[in-house]
């Protein structure tokens, strides 16, 4: 097993709650009277003429873009980037939520709170408010993409994806040094981030804690590497928490019905903790190959169920 049973039963929660988040904002955004705020509900007929191709497109010029600003270390600059992308999702998913509060200028409340988040998020590092907020960022991503994907686009979309992250993990290490380059340069990592450690190491942290009381996290992080404490870490991508979200999201959309979604978020979370049982501790895994099996098996069940009539 990759993490012990406690750490990786709180990864499958979060990822089970993300989903089931993802396809409640996605229901929100689907009826007509709600149309995605902030000028992003795409017109009906890039709706209907939007490819696949165009988002893998996209896709390569953000990581092009990306790679382009470390190479000239612009951190500032990434980071600024994050906080707008990141406050932007926060408020579409927070809208959702308000929306059915019936209260009015729903869209500006959430865009403050969310600009808020982002920034204690970003900028200020806090585990608790990093995962707390990454259970809201990729339903409101996935509300986005969702409008534009059909079925089979998300069919070859996660197939492609796949085959990039078996590339970008197994044959290049492209994964890892990027979430090295996350944590360690910009002090944030777009996934959930569960740090861990032993016994022994969790009273050589408490010592140092309570002998240093009220002193900042930065004060605290260089007192732990001078005391080298050994902390492990579990971390899920961002990309395998909000693709099942989409997929789940397009068979919501086509067939409307809650229910071939929530077939197809239960079969990723089956292969996702199938991953977990069975990756071996310090080795690095692709997830979305994984993953992307799990969905194309609920995928053939909704098939067959809806062949069946019985959904």
């Amino acid at each position: 097993m990759k993490h012990n049973v406690k750490i990786t039963l709180i990864l499958i929660s979060m990822f089970i709650v993300t989903q089931l988040i993802g396809l409640f904002v996605i229901s929100v955004y689907q009826a007509p009277q709600n149309p995605l705020p902030y000028g992003m509900q795409p017109p009906q007929e890039v709706q209907e003429q939007f490819s696949i191709f165009h988002i893998l497109i996209s896709f390569v010029i953000a990581i092009g873009l990306f790679l382009l600003l470390i190479r000239l270390n612009a951190d500032t600059f990434i980071r600024l980037w994050f906080f707008l992308v990141t406050a932007l999702a926060l408020a579409l998913a927070l809208n959702a939520f308000l929306i059915k509060t019936n209260l009015i200028y729903t869209s500006i409340i959430s865009l403050v709170v969310a600009f808020i988040l982002a920034y204690f998020k970003i900028f200020k590092r806090n585990i608790q408010v990093h995962n707390i907020t990454e259970l809201l960022i990729y339903p409101g991503i996935a509300a986005v993409l969702v409008p534009i994907l059909n079925i089979f686009g998300i069919i070859v979309f996660l197939l492609i994806i796949s085959l990039y992250d078996i590339w970008a993990v197994w044959h290049t290490q492209f994964m890892q040094k990027m979430a090295q380059y996350q944590i360690n340069n910009l002090k944030f990592f777009t996934g959930f981030f569960i740090p861990y450690a032993n016994k022994k190491e969790k009273d050589k942290i408490k010592q140092i804690k309570d002998k240093y009381l009220n002193k900042s996290d930065e004060f605290l992080e260089k007192k732990f590497k001078k005391a080298k404490i050994k902390v492990s870490l579990a971390i899920l991508g961002g990309g395998d928490i909000v693709f099942p979200i989409i997929a789940a999201g397009v068979f919501y959309k086509t067939y409307l019905s809650i229910i071939p979604s929530l077939i197809i978020a239960l079969f990723a979370t089956f292969a996702l903790l199938s991953l977990f049982i069975f990756a071996r501790k310090g080795k690095f895994y692709p997830a979305m190959p994984f993953i992307t099996i799990g969905i194309y098996l609920g995928m053939i069940v909704d098939w067959i169920l809806i062949g069946l009539k019985v959904i």
